[in-house]
């Protein structure tokens, strides 16, 4: 993974934040993996698994970093309730959240088989196959299914979206997904575009920018044997697995009416994983939705607020816009800035 290291220093400082939510993550799995099951309600006020906030790499930024390919997918207690909203977005929303190009059956073929593997040899204690049927979590997948694209039953196994990434003459592509619960993008506009045009309003990542070009080297210099991961966040103001939208305004609507003790930090693990056989690559993308009360409410929750609030401070217009947070960043900062102003004095 040398190449892709080499090709962004950021790396190295995200591996060091990762490790310091190592001891959040195990807390949290083993509480959950003590009940066996977790509650919406529950669900909403643990500890946050992952905080990149809290980490020295600011917004829109790379920040990639190489993955344990063992730790390719993370598997808890909230599983069953993904697969639960999984079930009836496909049901309601089935043309919204899945699209697959023509000449991707192999590749998406490749990507459930990997899967299958990775599943049952390092979350064993979630998963049992019998012949072709996958059990999980009060689920069951026909993994033979062939009514079912590849990529969707691969898909229905997992908390993670699946996004398949193919390099063509203008870039890698978008050629199939399973996008359950998009973070404020449409798969419909995204659908078989290269990266410059899906990051076409993305601030600093727009086509022929260093990011841009930082992008698709990764891409290409990715190895099977070494994933890469790297982490997102975002200000929900509903509690919404499915976020779609087509438009970012400069303020989010569904922030109106809403305070900013009230908001959602909506935090993505996401990872990198190319084929061995086609080449292709497998982007997954796994949301966390962490109440802002929750993050305060930590024994070290003035320290998290105030780094929080930081990185919203450091924000560009441009940024804060396409983060739709106009009207609400500073409501935002006050609030956090007031927890980090509690810890500090109690």
């Amino acid at each position: 993974m040398s190449r892709l290291s080499a090709s962004e220093d950021a790396s190295e400082r995200d591996a060091q934040r990762a490790a310091s939510t190592e001891l959040v993550l195990a807390n949290r799995l083993a509480n959950r993996h003590a009940t066996g099951k977790s509650s919406h309600r529950t669900q909403m006020m643990t500890m946050p698994t992952y905080t990149p906030y809290a980490g020295p790499t600011r917004p829109f930024t790379i920040g990639v970093s190489a993955l344990d390919p063992h730790q390719w997918i993370e598997t808890d207690g909230d599983l069953g309730r993904y697969l639960d909203e999984k079930q009836q977005l496909a049901k309601s929303h089935y043309d919204d959240i899945v699209r697959v190009a023509s000449d991707t059956g192999q590749a998406q073929q490749e990507c459930l088989d990997l899967l299958v593997e990775h599943l049952l040899t390092d979350h064993a204690t979630h998963y049992r196959r019998h012949g072709n049927t996958m059990e999980m979590a009060g689920h069951s997948v026909d993994l033979s299914d062939e009514t079912v694209p590849p990529i969707v039953r691969a898909g229905s196994l997992i908390a993670d979206d699946l996004v398949l990434l193919r390099k063509k003459e203008d870039g890698w592509t978008i050629v199939a997904a399973h996008l359950a619960f998009p973070s404020s993008w449409s798969l419909a506009e995204k659908f078989n575009q290269p990266m410059d045009q899906v990051h076409a309003t993305v601030p600093g990542f727009q086509g022929g920018t260093r990011n841009a070009v930082l992008v698709n080297r990764i891409f290409d210099n990715l190895q099977p044997a070494v994933p890469a991961k790297r982490f997102n966040w975002s200000i929900n103001w509903t509690y919404a697995l499915y976020h779609p939208v087509s438009l970012r305004p400069p303020s989010d609507p569904l922030s109106t009416g809403v305070s900013a003790a009230n908001a959602f930090i909506r935090v993505e693990r996401q990872s990198l994983r190319k084929l061995p056989v086609s080449g292709d690559i497998v982007f997954t993308i796994r949301i966390y939705l962490d109440p802002l009360k929750a993050l305060i409410d930590q024994p070290d929750g003035g320290a998290l607020a105030a780094k929080l609030a930081e990185q919203l401070e450091s924000l560009t217009p441009d940024e804060v816009n396409y983060k739709g947070l106009a009207e609400k960043r500073d409501d935002l900062v006050r609030c956090l800035r007031q927890a980090d102003l509690a810890a500090i004095t109690v």
